[in-house]
């Protein structure tokens, strides 16, 4: 079949499709809220070359630990090795080139006959993998061991047989392994629900035909991405962020990045960015490019298709051993905090070349909290949700408040969800007054979200960013607030925490403040219009003291 540009379009509407299904599938049958509620997973459709040809709605972060899976999956086994009905599940970073173990994905094929023609993927955050801390994300863990249970490519099912003592295995090391099973049958529901809708699609296109339609697809991004770096200006830009801490007692933790363009070629440099650390926010390889995948896209071309073709014009270069490349053992299941802080940095660097794409600094955070306890019925339960932030503002419109930024686009969970399900209480749940950087646009604001045990004394961890080092505004825009972490007990005591607390034990007679950071502004706040200014006193987001210091000398 002759395959018009109309054709490759229809195919890779009707591929994107099917990995949207199989999302939404996971999304409805899985047992957690991490999953369920607030949708930690992501899905994606690879050609039997292992690379990507779409992604389903989802999270920036979990592409590279899809693609990193397929590929090693096709390293270790050759295609004849590979049968119908197989499936293959990893979590680790190193030997899996996953970004951390609480993503578990799942991998399985799809034949036309003896012929295989695509792989289906999906990957879930559970809400815990096991280690020394429930929930599988507290700061104090030095080294993957500590994490959790690390599983390496390798089959979960063999020609459509469960292989019962792998599932075994791993639900032994996890607590709440009930929960963990319903996730585990969901991802496994969601690829077999997409191998059929692919097999579906095989029998209406052909084999040959779909082979092909993968092809011009990887081929029309890659000259569409090329033709958009190409319209950039050449030059060779550069910026620092800074990490506030690893939890283990390093601070100022500098990302540097340099950005090279020249022609329709795009060079990230990471050169001079710090060694990595004890704690647990290192980030791998896969990582890091997923973070560059991610910024070139919404900064060159933000309606571009998503799939192998991007990879075309972009190098990568980063010294082994540091922060944002890290060498085995090293801990990182806290990755997505310094993942934001990548993109912040390229952002950064990028903010003179291309002053009406780039955003002011967002919470550049992934602020985590962690709950394990017993409640009055005597089921344990692990709780895992990760909080938005303000989202820096831009050259045209003020920051969005309260939302999840760059690497992670997880749905807020209602308080009405929460409470059905643990014996959690919350007690106060809203934006943070003052929050939002001035400028001619403000940054967006932070959020609090007071919890408080119920009958129980609770197991708590978080992961905090942004608590010491404000997200920077641009062009003469005012920074965002800091986050912070506090226990307040009855008597009216409030304790600040550390940024990245673990295993706390908290009782019922103290509740749990978590606040994390605003946003940066953009422009000088002598620009903002007197209207917007009127709305910020009418909303209630800042107070007029807020006001009258930030704008009352500008104007």
């Amino acid at each position: 079949m002759e395959m018009t540009p109309i054709d490759v379009e229809v195919l890779r509407n009707a591929m994107g499709s099917i990995a949207d299904e199989a999302y939404i599938s996971l999304m409805k049958s899985a047992y957690s809220t991490n999953i369920k509620e607030r949708r930690d997973h992501s899905t994606a459709i690879f050609d039997p070359d292992g690379r990507v040809i779409v992604q389903g709605e989802s999270m920036p972060l979990h592409l590279a630990s899809m693609l990193g899976l397929v590929e090693v999956i096709l390293e270790k086994h050759s295609l004849s090795d590979i049968r119908p009905g197989d499936v293959f599940i990893s979590n680790d970073p190193f030997v899996g080139r996953g970004s951390h173990l609480p993503d578990v994905a799942m991998v399985a094929p799809v034949f036309s006959g003896e012929e295989l023609v695509l792989f289906v993927s999906n990957i879930a955050h559970h809400a815990d993998i096991g280690g020394m801390a429930p929930g599988s994300m507290a700061g104090g863990m030095t080294e993957i061991y500590q994490e959790g249970l690390r599983i390496p490519p390798i089959r979960l099912f063999r020609g459509g047989e469960l292989d019962r003592d792998v599932m075994d295995l791993i639900l032994l090391n996890v607590r709440v392994p009930e929960e963990r099973r319903g996730d585990y049958n969901a991802q496994i529901a969601a690829n077999r629900l997409a191998v059929r809708r692919c097999e579906q699609l095989v029998a209406k296109w052909s084999a040959p035909t779909i082979r092909e339609g993968c092809r011009r697809m990887i081929e029309a991004v890659e000259k569409r991405i090329r033709a958009s770096v190409a319209a950039l200006p050449d030059g060779v830009y550069r910026f620092e962020d800074v990490l506030d801490d690893d939890g283990m007692g390093t601070e100022k933790i500098a990302i540097r990045v340099e950005v090279e363009i020249a022609g329709d070629r795009i060079r990230f440099d990471f050169d001079g960015t710090a060694p990595q650390v004890r704690g647990n926010i290192n980030v791998t390889m896969a990582g890091l490019q997923a973070c560059c995948l991610f910024a070139l896209k919404v900064l060159v071309d933000p309606e571009c298709p998503q799939n192998h073709g991007m990879l075309a014009p972009m190098e990568i270069r980063a010294p082994h051993g540091t922060i944002v490349d890290a060498a085995f053992p090293a801990a990182s299941a806290a990755r997505a905090q310094t993942g934001q802080r990548i993109v912040d940095a390229i952002l950064g660097a990028l903010s003179g070349a291309l002053p009406g794409r780039v955003i002011a600094a967002g919470n550049g955070a992934n602020t985590a909290a962690s709950f394990f306890g017993r409640g009055a019925d005597g089921r344990y339960y692990v709780y895992l949700e990760t909080l938005g932030g303000g989202a820096g503002a831009r050259s045209y419109a003020d920051g969005t408040d309260g939302v999840q930024v760059h690497m992670t686009n997880t749905s807020n969970l209602p308080i009405e969800a929460l409470e059905n399900e643990y014996p959690l209480m919350i007690e106060r749940y809203e934006l943070v007054e003052d929050s939002g950087g001035a400028g001619t646009w403000r940054g967006g604001l932070g959020l609090r979200r007071v919890y408080r045990p119920l009958g129980h004394v609770v197991n708590f961890s978080g992961q905090g960013e942004r608590c010491v080092h404000a997200p920077w505004g641009v062009f003469g825009g005012g920074p965002g607030a800091t986050g912070r972490f506090e226990l307040r007990s009855d008597d009216g005591e409030v304790t600040r925490i550390a940024n990245k607390p673990s295993s706390l034990e908290v009782g019922p007679d103290t509740a749990i403040v978590v606040t994390t950071a605003g946003a940066g502004g953009y422009g000088p706040a002598g620009e903002r219009d007197a209207e917007a200014i009127a709305e910020d006193h009418r909303s209630g987001k800042f107070s007029p003291a807020y006001l009258e210091r930030e704008y009352g000398k500008a104007k």
